[in-house]
């Protein structure tokens, strides 16, 4: 403030050119004060909070995909709880979230044990599956990712 009351009166003094110069330091001067100031905005939390499905860093196997498909509505939109496990994107399975490899929010899930004898035994529920699908299981559903 008082470099401006003192601009002004030397302002008033001054020939025109003189008149600028004056102008020209005194704005400098206020607007170089308020880069010391304390800044006034509030700060904003960087934190995400992002929903993760039921068996997020639970182990995810047959079972739990099993749990999860039992749920899944292929009529009501895709969410981290409304997914098919099953259902595979570019050879990919989903996440426990229905997210899959090179999605932001992928995350390793935890695998059960795997053999042959296991394999074929989900291969014949697989087989199962795809002969039975839930109605309104079909390409293009709101549930499903294609």
């Amino acid at each position: 403030f008082i470099p401006l009351v003192c601009s002004h009166f030397i302002f008033y003094r001054q020939s025109k050119n003189n008149k600028m110069k004056s102008f020209i330091i005194a704005l400098a001067a206020i607007s170089g004060a308020s880069a010391f100031a304390p800044m006034q905005s509030s700060r904003v939390s960087t934190k995400l909070f992002f929903e993760y499905g039921e068996f997020d860093g639970k182990l995810w196997d047959n079972e739990a995909k099993k749990q999860v498909y039992a749920k899944w509505d292929p009529n009501s939109p895709r969410t981290v709880n409304n997914f098919n496990p099953f259902e595979t994107w570019d050879g990919n399975s989903p996440d426990c979230s229905g997210f899959y490899p090179g999605e932001t929010r992928y995350k390793d899930p935890l695998r059960g044990d795997a053999s042959f004898a296991i394999m074929m035994a989900e291969r014949a529920e697989a087989e199962e599956r795809a002969a039975n699908p839930k109605p309104g299981d079909r390409p293009g559903c709101p549930g499903c990712r294609n």
